[in-house]
């Protein structure tokens, strides 16, 4: 049975880094796209940033532009998403998701994703 195990969540000061880890693993189709999502509280699960597999190509939601990466390790099926100067309003739980299909490029949606991770927190006090 497929998971993905994320990891990297905590606690930060803003203007402070982290990097989320998330581990594709059991997936019998393979995972061709990976991505990142947030929920904060009291609002909608958001897309965040995505990867395609096979092209390297990404998508990332304006607001995060500039302060955070999404890589791949493409031997080890892992994402990582690198954040930079974090806000408060970064705060939220954060969600690896993944697809045996290719990415859609051209916008960050859940029902593109049919796995799911369990969410990892992160927190960015002012």
């Amino acid at each position: 049975q497929g998971k993905l195990v994320e990891s990297g969540g905590g606690s930060v000061e803003a203007g402070g880094s982290l990097r989320l880890s998330c581990a594709a693993s059991g997936y019998p189709d393979g995972i061709a796209c990976m991505g990142w999502f947030r929920q904060a509280p009291g609002k909608q699960r958001e897309g965040v940033a995505l990867i395609d597999s096979a092209s390297g190509g990404t998508n990332y939601r304006w607001h995060v532009k500039g302060r955070f990466t999404i890589s791949q390790d493409k031997a080890q099926n892992t994402a990582y998403l690198q954040m930079n100067n974090l806000k408060p309003e970064d705060t939220a739980i954060y969600y690896c998701a993944a697809d045996h299909l290719a990415c859609r490029l051209s916008a960050i949606q859940a029902p593109d994703f049919n796995y799911w991770g369990q969410g990892t927190q992160v927190t960015v006090s002012s």
